[in-house]
């Protein structure tokens, strides 16, 4: 059941006025084509076209959890994925998306906001965003748009997301979904749905295994080659096809209500799996994301782009989509440009950090800074005296590699130690060695790449209010359990509302 922000009287009239407004555009753009002689986009044969067009259009966004994008199907990963293979052959798919935090609440904060994770206050995980910061659905609501989350939310406050919220656990809830989108249909209402999955975050108990013989898997070079990591990473890649069914029922959702049209499709994969050197980390595996982006008439089905772009992104991007001003607040930059192929770059550099204070099984602190360019990654590790410790070097399969090390396996030593003790700085070339396994950060030959990279670093912390291993002992002041933290809050920066543009 769905839990709205106002009461039926108050949602109704604003329906009923949307729609009057809806109809209005409607008959003026009829009136446009009718007299000019202007020529509609041809839809895609695979995407029904029986719905109406509207002025707004819809956003939908659909988010995984946990899942290393290399592993899904149309990545070239082992997991079958057939509706997110056919999302990619109606729409745009992006080889080089990344988020600014390799964990899920400051990976969802930054994603609804905007805002990189320290602005925002939303930094370590089971986290809280400030007060002041706004989210896509106070930006949409005004705009007269219906925004509801299903599934896993792991935001806060609520004042700051006022979504409608509805969930089966943290997985999302179809029969509410069907109920909201059949009420915008009716009603003309543009939405923004979020369809938030809770997989394939552990403990992998979803989905078909069986289709997944473990002896017949071939493993990441990040991966130690053992027993129990194959049972492991075969349930884990059962999960991501029970991800990929959940997709293909929410999209058939859209055709039943004729809401395919018109509809922007967001698809994330979220950041990598919670094996060591992905989750909690700042390696590519980490922070690098699968995204697809689906929209009839205004992207090229069976494209793809290699420009970089982030999760902060995603909001300016829908707000101009929608024809929304950007507030001058927002970090992330709007990359439709690139959707509609008026472009095929958009970033030079991408950021992230992990915050470990505070995590599940994680140490007293461990920082990690990262600026990632075309080819390259820095990382900056701020305490690399600290072991590095989290819920995979607690969990059994993480044991047997300590156990197959101390027997001689070098592959288990090397990745153990590595994972585990780190240097304060690390460069890596992510063309020829995309699971980053090779430091470079003494190579005379990079000096120059070394220098602008951490130039860029620097220049973001400071821009970002990140001071480094000051910020991460505050960490625990923006988790809400730990009660007995305080934190006088930041001063508000000067917002600026999402205003419609002129047209």
């Amino acid at each position: 059941m769905f839990f709205a922000g106002s009461d039926k009287k108050r949602l109704c009239h604003l329906f009923n006025q949307h729609s009057a407004c809806a109809l209005s555009a409607r008959l003026s753009l009829l009136m446009f084509v009718m007299f000019s002689g202007a020529v509609s986009f041809a839809a895609s044969p695979v995407i029904p076209a029986d719905q109406p067009n509207s002025v707004q259009p819809n956003i939908v966004l659909i988010i995984a959890d946990d899942c290393t994008y290399r592993d899904l199907e149309v990545y070239g990963g082992q997991a079958r994925t057939p509706n997110l293979v056919k999302l990619a052959e109606q729409g745009m798919q992006f080889d080089r998306c990344f988020q600014a935090a390799p964990m899920c609440s400051p990976t969802r904060h930054c994603l609804y906001s905007g805002l990189y994770p320290v602005k925002s206050g939303a930094y370590p995980n089971h986290t809280m965003a400030h007060d002041w910061v706004q989210s896509i659905a106070t930006y949409l609501q005004p705009a007269g748009y219906r925004t509801f989350l299903s599934g896993k939310t792991h935001i806060g406050p609520r004042a700051v997301f006022p979504f409608e919220y509805s969930g089966q656990g943290n997985n999302p809830d179809l029969d509410a979904i069907d109920a909201v989108l059949g009420d915008c249909s009716a009603q003309e209402t543009p939405f923004l749905l979020i369809a938030a999955s809770n997989e394939p975050h552990t403990p992998w108990n979803k989905g078909d295994a069986s289709a997944y013989p473990p002896s017949s898997l071939k493993l990441h070079p990040i991966l130690v080659d053992s027993p129990d990591t194959r049972e492991a990473y075969s349930r884990y890649l059962a999960e991501i096809t029970y991800f990929d069914d959940q997709v293909g029922r929410i999209l058939a959702l859209l055709e039943k209500h004729r809401q395919v049209q018109n509809t922007m499709v967001i698809v994330l994969s979220e950041q990598g799996y919670s094996f060591p050197f992905a989750k909690w980390t700042c390696y590519d595996t980490g922070l690098q994301s699968g995204c697809l982006v689906r929209w009839p008439g205004r992207i090229k089905p069976g494209s793809r782009s290699d420009a970089m772009v982030e999760y902060v992104d995603i909001v300016p991007t829908v707000l101009e989509a929608i024809g929304l001003d950007r507030p001058d607040v927002l970090d992330g930059r709007s990359f439709l440009p690139v959707l509609t192929g008026n472009a095929s770059t958009h970033k030079k550099y991408v950021f992230g950090l992990q915050t470990s204070r505070g995590i599940n099984a994680g140490p007293e602190h461990y920082g990690i800074r990262s600026v990632r360019s075309e080819r390259y990654r820095l990382i900056r590790n701020l305490t690399p005296e600290t072991t590095f410790v989290n819920a995979a070097t607690n969990d059994p399969t993480f044991r047997t590699w300590r156990s197959l090390a101390a027997d001689g396996d070098a592959q288990a030593a090397s990745l153990v130690h590595d994972y585990q003790h780190r240097p304060a700085w690390e460069l890596y070339d992510c063309v020829s060695d995309p699971w980053n396994r090779s430091n470079l950060i003494d190579d005379p030959s990079l000096v120059e790449i070394r220098r602008e990279l951490t130039d860029q670093l620097d220049r973001w912390m400071q821009q970002q209010g990140d001071n480094g291993q000051e910020t991460e002992m505050l960490a625990l002041t923006r988790m809400p359990r730990h009660t007995e933290a305080t934190e006088k809050p930041p001063a508000s920066p000067k917002k600026k509302k999402g205003k419609k543009k002129a047209r």
